[in-house]
C-alpha cells in the first residue's frame, strides 16, 4: 500500500492541495497550532474545509501543535471539540498534557505526536504509543536506517519529505523565545536562525555569514526507498507558503507515492517556486555538513517568475474527477424515474426525476443514457459504471438525465461530508493525580559539564544535594559524588544499545536517577531501571502535563523554562523544578554549524558563533549533537525569594571553570550578590 501524500493547508492554499493530490493535509484553527502567522480557520471555515475535502475523499488533521498553558486548557479543549463536531480526522499535539485530556474526553479521536515532541528513536515510538498516540511524527533530522528502526512499534510513522528545515531538532529550539519573547514550541517563532551567524569570534562585515540556516529538505529520490521501510505518511512543510508551491509539491510527491516520475518540468518549477540555494537530502542519507547550508538568494526569488507561477497555477485550476461513482438509472414506463449513486466508501443515494415520455422515434438507449451520466465535468466525481434500465417505449430528455446526475451527485457529496463528526465528553476528564509534598526547602540539583567541574564537586560533594553527569563523563569517572544523577543526551539518535550500556553502567557506579530530554531518554532509562527525571527538554507546561509524566513512570520534572512564573502551577503529582541557572541552551542541532564552517580541527568541542551585533554565542558539542547555548548567563541566587515555589532548584553548569561553578552553587544556598552581564530570563520578563 502507498504512502499517504500530507500536504499544508492555509485558507489560501487548502484547494490547491486537495486539486494538487493530496490525500490528506494538515492545517490550523486560530489558536494553539505552530504557526500562528499562517492564514488559519475559524470554526466555521473549518467546518467546510473538513466537508470540501471529505466530498474529495481527503483527510483533514487539525494541529493543536503547540505547548499549552494551564490558563489555556479550557480555550484548548474547547478547539478540540469544534474539530470533533466539524468531523476532522485527526489532532496532531504536542503537549502530552492536552493529549491526556483529549484521550479521555475525545477517545474516538486519532492522535497523531507532532514532530515537536522530538521523538527520534525506537523508545521514543514505544513510550508514545503507550500514551495513547496512533502515530509519530519523527525528528527531520533522522538517517533512513534510523527511520526504518522505529516503524512496527505500535505506531504509524510520518516523516518530512520537502519543505524548510529548521537548523535545531523540532521542539528543542527556544532561540526566538529567549531572545524576544517569541516562542517556536507556541508558534511564533520569528526565525532569528536566518539571520548572519559565523563561526568562530569575529564580528562586523566579516561575521556576515549563515551559520544557523539550511537549504530545504527534498526527498523525491528516496520515496520508494521510504515506502518500502514502511513509512506511513510523506509529509510537506509550508503551511504559510503561497498556493502554487503546495500544489506542485503535491502533484511531485502523488507521483513518487504512486511509483511514477514527475515531469521535469514540474521538478524544476518546484524548485523555482521556493527553495534556499536548492535542496538537500543530506539527514536521510546521513550526508550532514557544509553542502546543507543554504539561504534564500536573490537568485532563488527572482527564479519564480511570472511563467513558473502560471503553470503551476493549471494544477489546481479545475476540479480532479477523483472519486469513482457507479451510476443505475431507472425508467419505468409509469411514475418517476431514479437515478442510484454509490461510491467505494459505501455512500449510497437515490434521487427521483420527472417521469419518462412516450418515444416519438427511437426509445431510449443505454448507450445514451451513460453517455449524459459520464459528464461529470467540473465535479470531483467520475462514472466508472452506469447501468440502464428502461421500459420499452420511452425516452428521457437530455435535460432531465444531466438534473438527474447533478441531484445525486449533490446527495452524495452531502452523504461523504457525514459521519465524520466524533462525541466529545468533558465530563470523561480526568482529575488530577494527588500532590507531591513539597521539601522544606528548594532541593539543589547541579548539572556538571566536564571532568574539572566534577573534580571540583568530589572535593566539597555536599555544597549540592544532587549532581547531575553526563553519561560519558560518568563512565570515564574513576571517583563519584555519593549522590549524582545521569544526564541522557537530548538528541538520543541511533543505535540504542551503547546508550542503554551506558544508563546500566551508570547505576552499577551508583546513579539514583536518569535526566531526560525526550520521550526516548525517559524509555531509555525506565529499561535501564533508573528513575527518570524529566529535563526541560520534554517541555511539560501544565498540571495535567506533570499528571501524564508520573503516569509514565517520571519520577520527578522540571517545568518548561518558558513557563512565566505565574502560570506555573503551585502543586504536581510528583517533585517538580525550576531551571535557575545557566547558560539556556537555545538549540540542539545534528548539523554543527561550527564544524560545517571551520572543521573540527582545534574545537574539542567548544566552539562559537557571533551574530551580526558582535555577541559571542558558545557552540558545545557531545553525544553526536551540538547545543547552541545562550551567550548571557541565567542568574537568579541574589533573587531568590522571589522565585515562584519549587521542589527543586537545577543548576545547569556548561563552560564555567570549577571555582565558579562551586561558588555558585554555594550562593544558591545561601544568596548571593548581584552580577553583571546576566539574564533575568522569563523570570525578569515577568518582573521577578
Amino acid at each position: 500500500m502507498r504512502p499517504e501524500v500530507l500536504a499544508p493547508a492555509s485558507a489560501n492554499s487548502l484547494r490547491a492541495a486537495v486539486l494538487g493530490g493530496a490525500d490528506a493535509v494538515y492545517l490550523g484553527a486560530q489558536g494553539f497550532n505552530a504557526r500562528a502567522y499562517a492564514h488559519n480557520f475559524d470554526d466555521d471555515t473549518l467546518c467546510r474545509a473538513a466537508a470540501y475535502c471529505h466530498v474529495r475523499g481527503v483527510r483533514v488533521y487539525l494541529t493543536l501543535n503547540t505547548l499549552v498553558r494551564p490558563s489555556e486548557m479550557p480555550a484548548a479543549l474547547a478547539l478540540a471539540k469544534t474539530a470533533c463536531e466539524a468531523g476532522v480526522d485527526a489532532l496532531i499535539v504536542q503537549d502530552v498534557g492536552l493529549a491526556r485530556l483529549l484521550r479521555a474526553a475525545a477517545p474516538d479521536m486519532p492522535l497523531h505526536a507532532s514532530t515537536q515532541l522530538s521523538c527520534h528513536s525506537p523508545e521514543g515510538v514505544r513510550l508514545l504509543h503507550e500514551a495513547g498516540f496512533s502515530r509519530v511524527i519523527l525528528s527531520r533530522e533522522m538517517s533512513l536506517d534510523e527511520i526504518r528502526a522505529c516503524i512496527g512499534l505500535g505506531c504509524e510513522v510520518e516523516v518530512f519529505v520537502h519543505g524548510a528545515l529548521c537548523m535545531s531538532v523540532s521542539g528543542q529550539c527556544y532561540l526566538s523565545s529567549v531572545w524576544g519573547g517569541r516562542s517556536g514550541n507556541r508558534g511564533t517563532c520569528a526565525q532569528p536562525c536566518r539571520l548572519p551567524f559565523a563561526a568562530g569570534r569575529i564580528a562586523g562585515p566579516a561575521a556576515n555569514t549563515f551559520a544557523l540556516s539550511l537549504r530545504d529538505n527534498c526527498q523525491y529520490a528516496h520515496i520508494a526507498e521510504l515506502t518500502q521501510a514502511g513509512v506511513k505518511a510523506l509529509k510537506i512543510e509550508g503551511r504559510m507558503k503561497r498556493p502554487e508551491y503546495v500544489a506542485a509539491a503535491a502533484a511531485v510527491y502523488r507521483a513518487a507515492a504512486e511509483g511514477r516520475p514527475a515531469p521535469e518540468q514540474l521538478l524544476h518549477d518546484l524548485q523555482a517556486v521556493f527553495s534556499r540555494s536548492g535542496f538537500t537530502d543530506g539527514y536521510l542519507t546521513g550526508k550532514r555538513g557544509a553542502p546543507m547550508f543554504g539561504i534564500r538568494s536573490r537568485e532563488d526569488v527572482t527564479a519564480a517568475e511570472s511563467g513558473v507561477l502560471r503553470r503551476l497555477a493549471r494544477l489546481y485550476e479545475k476540479e480532479q474527477p477523483r472519486i469513482p461513482v457507479r451510476f443505475a438509472l431507472s425508467v419505468p414506463a409509469q411514475g418517476s424515474c431514479t437515478l442510484t449513486a454509490a461510491d467505494e466508501d459505501g455512500h449510497t443515494v437515490t434521487v427521483s426525476g420527472a417521469p419518462a415520455e412516450p418515444a416519438r422515434t427511437a426509445p431510449l438507449r443505454e448507450e445514451y443514457a451513460a453517455g449524459q451520466l459520464q459528464k461529470t465535468g467540473g465535479t470531483p466525481y467520475r462514472a466508472d459504471a452506469v447501468t440502464c434500465a428502461a421500459a420499452p417505449g420511452v425516452t428521457l430528455s437530455a435535460g432531465a438525465l444531466n438534473a438527474l446526475r447533478r441531484t445525486a451527485l449533490e446527495q452524495l457529496s452531502l452523504a461523504r461530508e457525514a459521519g465524520y463528526q466524533k462525541p466529545f465528553d468533558p465530563a470523561r476528564i480526568p482529575d488530577f493525580l494527588p500532590a507531591a509534598a513539597h521539601p522544606a526547602r528548594p532541593v539543589l540539583a547541579v548539572r556538571l559539564a566536564d571532568a574539572a567541574q566534577l573534580a571540583a564537586a568530589l572535593a566539597a560533594p555536599d555544597t549540592a544535594d544532587y549532581w547531575i553527569l553526563p553519561l560519558a563523563l560518568i563512565q570515564k569517572a574513576a571517583a563519584l559524588p555519593p549522590a549524582f544523577g545521569a544526564e541522557i543526551p537530548r538528541g538520543t539518535f541511533g543505535p540504542q544499545q551503547p546508550l542503554l550500556d551506558a544508563l546500566c553502567l551508570a547505576k552499577e557506579k551508583g546513579a539514583r536517577f536518569a535526566l531526560c530530554g525526550q520521550a526516548g531518554a525517559v524509555g531509555l532509562a525506565l529499561r535501564a531501571g533508573l528513575p527518570p527525571v524529566a529535563g526541560f527538554g520534554c517541555n511539560l507546561s501544565n498540571r495535567h502535563a506533570a499528571d501524564e509524566a508520573a503516569a509514565r513512570g517520571v519520577k520527578a520534572m522540571l517545568w518548561s523554562f518558558e513557563l512565566p512564573p505565574a502560570e506555573i502551577p503551585r502543586q504536581a503529582p510528583i517533585p517538580a523544578g525550576l531551571f535557575v541557572y545557566g547558560r539556556q541552551p537555545l538549540m540542539l542541532t545534528r548539523n554543527c554549524p561550527v564544524s560545517a564552517a571551520r572543521g573540527c580541527a582545534g574545537c574539542g568541542g567548544h566552539g562559537q558563533l557571533t551574530d551580526r551585533t558582535g555577541t559571542v554565542f558558545p557552540v558545545m558539542c557531545s553525544g553526536g549533537c551540538s547545543e547552541l547555548l545562550n551567550a548571557h548567563i541565567l542568574y537568579m541566587a541574589d533573587r531568590r525569594d522571589r522565585l515562584p515555589p519549587a521542589d527543586f532548584w537545577y543548576l545547569h553548569m556548561t563552560d564555567e571553570s570549577p571555582a565558579l561553578c562551586m561558588e555558585t552553587v554555594r550562593q544558591y544556598r545561601t544568596g548571593g550578590p548581584a552580577r553583571a552581564g546576566i539574564t533575568r530570563g522569563i523570570y525578569g520578563r515577568s518582573g521577578v
